[in-house]
């Protein structure tokens, strides 16, 4: 089995997919940190292709970032100066050649994930 990183970004505020989400894919190697692709969320609030394929897998330490405070505007949640939320970093370890799905929950005030299947 190969392994493969996916995701799903659901507006738990408004009840529907995160459509138009930026998310930045980074591979963690000590201190530093590499910048690996930008990928945005379709109408389903996934990605149009695996965030990483099978192809590109390697166990690791990697990092997500979640652009929320872009996608919130573009919804038309009204802005505040500095957005609560704006930019969410999720860091995660890939240890098998297994199927990782980090989905994120996300509200204007709090978001929530976990290692899906």
């Amino acid at each position: 089995m190969s392994g493969y990183l996916t995701t799903h970004v659901l507006d738990t505020a408004r009840g529907c997919p995160a459509a138009g989400l930026r998310i930045d894919l980074y591979r963690i190697e000590g201190e530093a940190r590499q910048h690996l692709k930008t990928l945005t969320t379709n109408d389903d609030g996934r990605t149009d292709e695996q965030i990483l394929p099978a192809a590109e897998f390697a166990k690791g330490s990697y990092e997500l970032v979640f652009h929320a405070g872009a996608y919130l505007d573009a919804a038309g949640v009204p802005p505040e100066e500095p957005r609560f939320l704006d930019v969410i970093p999720i860091r995660f370890g890939m240890s098998e050649a297994a199927h990782y799905h980090v989905p994120l929950l996300l509200s204007p005030f709090g978001y929530s994930t976990y290692r899906g299947s």
